[in-house]
């Protein structure tokens, strides 16, 4: 049983089923009293890109996602809601290593020919956490 569990949400397409079956999981394996972290990194809008986009996008797009997370941080025993910028994989690695996670429950997509040639966020993920990481597809 986890202490301090971080799951990482990615508001993708299709992603509703792939998000609740990621909580229940980290709600199964809290022990009581745990602290469950809904993470969702922001990627920042390249600079080409900005000047198409109404001026408060980006406050817009983390404010509703905030929302969100909260919403879904509110229905899980000592769950929380974050939203950070920076790159996804990196990021959610340094978090979890600066805030002590025991646990990171993340989903994971199928693997296309994208994901061999690049690599994938969960992927990052496993190959360099420092703690358990627990993947879901």
């Amino acid at each position: 049983m986890y202490t301090n569990i971080l799951v990482p949400i990615a508001f993708d397409e299709g992603s509703d089923e792939k998000v609740k079956a990621a909580l229940a999981l980290a709600g199964r394996l809290a022990e009581e009293g745990a602290k469950i972290t809904l993470l969702h990194v922001m990627e920042k809008v390249p600079g080409y890109a900005v000047s198409y986009l109404p001026a408060d996008y980006t406050a817009q797009s983390r404010a509703a996602i905030a929302s969100e997370l909260n919403d879904l941080a509110s229905a899980i025993p000592g769950g929380e809601g974050l939203v950070i910028e920076g790159h996804s994989g990196r990021t959610i690695l340094d978090w979890a290593e600066e805030n002590g996670s025991d646990l990171i429950v993340i989903s994971s997509h199928r693997p296309g020919m994208q994901d061999l040639l690049l690599g994938s966020t969960a992927t990052q993920v496993v190959r360099h956490a420092s703690c358990a990481v627990h993947v879901l597809r």
